[in-house]
């Protein structure tokens, strides 16, 4: 609402059309597809087309001295980069093509018309997600497991979080529990430590510091705290361990599927896999939602 008149709420999701007009030297990224430019005396304007419902949080308009890349993967795939930063660009971001893949074979399709990653000349303390593009600073450009984790994670925010997208925040976790859980399939993916590797760490971890949060609606205070993430990601391996790796992969594609573009609820996905598994998960949630005790990891099932 700073910079546009919106009603900003998760579920006030709607069609954008988007025209910017910048300096003729400079760059425009924006949601959805660019459709058309338009050369003035030292200006363009740029006209972007995002016809997917997006939540008025998720807009974003990037404008800078990039260089735009075209990158070979399965779904179109864009990168913005200062030209200084551009010979760091592949080894950090050069795995995209394959995370798309992996996602796309975990999740079910690609939910927009392409993809874009903008990296900033400045150093940014976290990188953001919006609706078809997600931001990185400089500082992104490295090849640890902290970064490549989060490339990962904003990625699949495009499937949980903006063509599924929260009706209130108080169920956050609908959003970075899995994206925090797709950082843990794409260590598996990618031949680094297993999904279950990596939630025993995090139990750990977790069972080590405070218990005070409830998962279900954590108050704007603890929205964002990384126990919402990795306790979200937790439940969610914990509904793998419950169910099984074929159920729960049908589960989470059939999920991404009948709800595309839509506003959802904990409580619409508690129903969902009951229906679509025949399987009785609500003490499970409950556990793991409603208490704020650590429950344990249930045995394989």
């Amino acid at each position: 609402p700073s910079w546009f008149p919106c009603n900003d709420r998760p579920s006030s999701k709607t069609t954008y059309r988007l025209a910017i007009t910048a300096p003729t030297t400079h760059l425009v990224v924006s949601n959805g597809t660019l459709v058309s430019t338009s050369r003035h005396a030292s200006s363009t304007t740029w006209v972007y087309d995002q016809p997917e419902p997006m939540a008025p949080y998720l807009a974003t308009v990037q404008i800078g001295r990039y260089q735009l890349r075209e990158l070979d993967a399965i779904v179109p795939l864009y990168a913005a980069v200062p030209s200084r930063l551009v010979p760091k660009y592949d080894a950090a971001f050069g795995q995209q093509p394959e995370m798309i893949k992996a996602f796309t074979r975990l999740f079910g399709d690609y939910p927009f018309a392409r993809y874009s990653v903008v990296i900033t000349e400045d150093e940014l303390e976290i990188p953001l997600e919006s609706q078809g593009l997600s931001t990185f600073g400089a500082n992104y450009l490295v090849t640890d497991w902290d970064a490549e984790r989060l490339i990962a994670h904003e990625l699949s925010h495009q499937w949980f979080g903006n063509s599924l997208t929260l009706e209130a925040w108080h169920d956050i976790w609908l959003h970075e529990g899995f994206a925090c859980y797709a950082e843990w399939l794409w260590s598996e993916e990618s031949g680094k430590a297993s999904a279950h590797e990596r939630a025993l760490k995090h139990w750990d971890r977790l069972d080590s510091l405070d218990q005070d949060l409830v998962l279900a609606d954590p108050g704007p205070e603890l929205m964002f705290d990384d126990r919402v993430y990795k306790r979200g990601a937790l439940l969610l391996h914990a509904l793998r361990l419950t169910l099984g790796d074929e159920e729960f992969f049908e589960v989470l594609k059939a999920w991404t599927g009948e709800h595309a573009h839509s506003t959802v609820s904990t409580e619409m996905f508690i129903a969902f896999v009951e229906e679509q598994t025949g399987t009785s998960v609500t003490e499970l949630f409950e556990e793991w939602l409603s208490e704020e005790a650590l429950p344990e990891l249930p045995a394989a099932g």
